[in-house]
């Protein structure tokens, strides 16, 4: 086992950095869309605006 850890070793910190970086981007997509904003630019010129804000338009 530590002979396989040590033959892939720049794989294994490869793969750690890129689920990192992709762990980081969905997380804050979610904080964002969560908070109210977009990740298109803005909701003014936005076709899809009355389905992305359906629950805000309930309260």
């Amino acid at each position: 086992m530590i002979n396989w850890l040590s033959e892939n070793w720049g794989n294994i910190l490869v793969i750690a950095v890129l689920l990192l970086a992709v762990s980081a981007v969905v997380f804050f997509r979610v904080r964002a869309h969560r908070a109210g904003r977009g990740g298109c630019g803005g909701c003014a010129g936005c076709a899809m605006k009355d389905i992305c804000h359906e629950k805000h338009k309930k309260n």
